[in-house]
């Protein structure tokens, strides 16, 4: 991070935070876990939870047990402890009547610095009945009225750590604010003026120093003033990374289309429009003088293979090398499986590189690869290595990129000359999580099912029912066709769900012998490997696993999806299961075991799941039951995390920034313009200090 120059209007901000007076280092460091930082600007984006309403003033004889008051009184007497075990207590008057406050083991001579008898005091904090007598156990607040001291009357409550009390985090935010002034305006006047939002400065004043508890909900004007200035800094951020790539010198590569055509050639049928209409995209990137980087998302099963193995031969074409690049040696064997036949049909050398190949065959592949030798590449981090190098890459292809971090794919990048770069996703998203997930990338959809994929059969059955979802894996198993069991693996108790899986293995083992095997996250990848190789070549019919096999493991003849506990999964990731059945020619059956009483959200989901084998609908529907829940937990861009934005508050005005943002960095690409210099300041505010200087850099 480059540091502000000492005349900027955010070098205030940007500094490090004061240490509170007499604070431990320790301390300090706990302040900057909560605030995520060390600086300022830290501190003051880091957002109340809620708000204590003090404004409750009133007389000892007015104070009702279990409400939260504010009294004002003279110290009365000082009653100490009896004994170990009572309280240590102090007694306040005023004309009204009289109320003790108590203190479970005070120190030392603490009670009568605070309570000076003769000398008034007003004290804040709930009140309690003891023995028929107004108490205060433990006041929040002791202050002095002499000063001009009093409590807040609206106070904000942080999110806390273990060791660091919350007046202390109090006094460090109090003392960030004197630090803030106002900054230049980088919203379009319209906005703040169309909503009546307050200034930057004024919200982070207002969400610190409310005068109404409502005024650190995330639906109050100056919370949301403060997420929308988040998500539009997030997507100028994207839009200038866009702009950016777009304007970087890299290489045409355009193919005459002959190996293209032996791979079409080869195939038993006809490629969709949607297969159709992403490839004339990718292709009309790859002929432009700048790097492509475009998102291909298509469901399970939608093809997005062959577009890969067509966009490879297009690099071919041009005498270029290509690369794809799988999180797992698992997935990148799979993609194997399926590129090598399609690439070798036109004659190209294609081969898989993981690091559990032996040296030797790494070694050899290497060397091949940078002679030359090889069109090919499919592989894991194992294309990172150093002893990897290319003799021409001119596309890379990535799977699933939320597996991997933006310095992976940069790695990767680097071993060829501005290389294009295509990512594949097999979830689908709603197009308005697109934007803040892959804005600053092109985007090609496959919303078509390549011919002979068969329609998958959706039941819900209740767990009693389980001996019949037995017989008909037994049926299947006669047939010649094969079936998954999914059990599910969760978090919080993942010792308990594995056990679960490892159970309902010994079960069904019992019932079907060495046709069974097992499969889970836990177990070494050459073991989890060769139970899926028995699987796949059909030594055994029957695979139990947990969500390992959620993406890319294809076995045409693999029928029924047996998922059990389905209540405890998400509906996405219940549709990704669902899809690795029925991609031979045979149909398929997914069956949702549940065990009751199903939650109304549960029963939304298996519902939506049971009506539709679209997944855009699906992801549709999943936005909607949960809000955008996934754009707080899904990190696909490498960008820093969101710390503002609400998702069911705030999440509906992620288009709306986005479109401000697609304006702006249109009408001002460099940010040079008043309210450019301005959008700046944003950037670096909230951690896009790489894209400010990619604008920089024109």
């Amino acid at each position: 991070m480059t540091a502000p120059s000492r005349t900027s209007p955010l070098a205030p901000l940007l500094a490090p935070f004061p240490a509170p007076r007499g604070a431990r280092r320790e301390t300090v460091e706990l302040v900057e876990k909560i605030a995520g930082g060390r600086r300022v600007i830290d501190v003051l984006l880091t957002m109340p939870h809620g708000a204590v309403d003090r404004r409750n003033k009133i007389q000892i004889a007015d104070a009702r047990e279990g409400e939260l008051a504010t009294i004002e009184a003279e110290v009365d007497a000082h009653l100490p402890s009896p004994s170990a075990k009572s309280p240590y207590r102090v007694r306040l008057r005023d004309e009204t009547g009289f109320l003790s406050v108590a203190y479970f083991r005070p120190k030392g001579d603490m009670m009568a610095r605070l309570y000076p008898v003769g000398q008034r005091r007003i004290i804040s904090g709930k009140i309690d009945l003891y023995n028929g007598e107004r108490q205060m156990l433990h006041p929040d607040h002791v202050v002095d009225p002499s000063g001009g001291e009093a409590p807040p009357d609206v106070e904000p409550v942080y999110p806390l750590t273990a060791g660091l009390p919350l007046r202390t985090l109090q006094r460090v935010v109090a003392q960030a604010l004197t630090h803030l002034a106002e900054l230049p305006e980088w919203l379009d006047p319209t906005t703040p003026k169309g909503h009546r939002w307050p200034s930057f400065a004024e919200a982070l004043r207002g969400v610190h120093r409310p005068n109404e508890p409502d005024d650190v909900a995330p639906a109050a004007p100056g919370r949301t003033r403060l997420a929308y200035d988040e998500l539009f800094a997030r997507q100028c951020a994207l839009r200038l990374r866009r702009a950016h790539r777009q304007d970087s010198p890299g290489r045409a590569i355009v193919g005459d289309g002959r190996l293209a055509q032996q791979i079409l050639a080869a195939l038993p049928y006809k490629p969709t429009r949607a297969q159709e209409r992403a490839l004339g995209e990718i292709r009309a990137d790859m002929a432009k003088p700048a790097p492509m980087l475009r998102l291909l998302q298509g469901d399970v099963g939608s093809g997005k293979t062959l577009v890969a193995a067509l966009a490879m031969a297009t690099a071919a074409e041009a005498g270029l090398q290509s690369a794809l690049m799988a999180p797992t040696d698992l997935l990148a064997r799979q993609h194997g499986a399926g590129l090598l036949p399609l690439l070798q049909s036109a004659g190209l050398n294609a081969v898989v590189l993981t690091g559990r190949d032996k040296a030797k065959d790494r070694e050899r592949a290497a060397d091949a690869l940078a002679r030359g030798d090889i069109d090919v590449v499919i592989g894991t981090h194992a294309l990172f290595q150093e002893r990897v190098s290319f003799h021409d890459l001119g596309l890379i292809i990535i799977d699933e990129q939320h597996r991997f971090g933006v310095s992976d794919r940069r790695r990767l990048v680097e071993k060829g000359e501005a290389p294009h770069v295509l990512v594949m996703s097999a979830t689908p998203i709603p197009r308005t999580l697109a934007l803040a997930v892959h804005g600053d990338m092109d985007l090609s959809v496959l919303d078509e099912k390549p011919p002979g994929r068969q329609p998958i059969a959706t039941r819900a059955m209740p767990t009693s029912r389980l001996e019949e979802v037995v017989e008909a894996v037994s049926g299947a198993a006669e047939r010649g066709e094969r079936a998954y069991w999914v059990c599910p693996l969760i978090e919080e108790s993942e010792a308990v769900d594995l056990a679960a899986a490892q159970d309902r293995y010994d079960a069904l083992k019992e019932r079907f012998g060495d046709g069974v095997e097992l499969v889970h996250g836990k177990m070494s990848a050459s073991a989890r490997e060769a139970a899926m190789d028995r699987f796949r070549s059909g030594q055994s019919f029957l695979l139990v696993a947990t969500t390992v096999i959620e993406v890319g493991v294809d076995v045409p003849e693999a029928t029924i999806m047996v998922i059990e506990h389905a209540e405890r999964f998400g509906l996405a990731q219940l549709h990704q299961l669902r899809g690795r059945v029925g991609r031979g020619g045979r149909p398929g059956y997914c069956v949702l075991l549940w065990r009751p009483p199903l939650s109304e959200g549960a029963k939304e989901r298996i519902d939506t799941l049971r009506r539709s084998d679209d997944g855009f609908a699906i992801a549709e529907a999943d936005y909607k039951m949960r809000g955008a829940g996934d754009m707080l937990g899904v990190q696909q861009s490498g960008l820093p995390p969101f710390r503002l934005v609400d998702p069911e508050a705030h999440g509906a005005m992620l288009e709306a920034a986005d479109k401000e943002a697609r304006l702006a960095i249109d009408r001002d690409p460099t940010l040079e313009t008043a309210r450019g210099r301005a959008i700046a300041l944003l950037l670096e505010l909230f951690g896009h200090d790489e894209a400010a200087a990619l604008a920089r850099s024109g």
